[in-house]
């Protein structure tokens, strides 16, 4: 989630003020940024709304449909 952290950064917002946003523990903003806890895609799709970063952005090229993935 370091794409994640990293658009927190870009837009100075603080752990914080992060949880804040998401009525959520700072903690938590912490456990993800740090990689020991996941977001599911609701709480994905939220960080990335408050931190206005397309979704699609925070997603690495080689996880996106169609390119270098085989599908079965």
């Amino acid at each position: 989630m370091t794409r994640l952290r990293t658009a927190r950064l870009k837009s100075g917002i603080t752990q914080k003020e992060l949880a804040s946003l998401l009525n959520i523990n700072q903690s938590l903003v912490s456990k993800v940024e740090s990689c020991e806890r996941r977001l599911d895609i609701i709480e994905f799709l939220n960080w990335c709304k408050v931190l206005g970063v397309p979704w699609d952005k925070v997603i690495p090229k080689k996880y996106s449909m169609g390119e270098n993935t085989k599908h079965e």
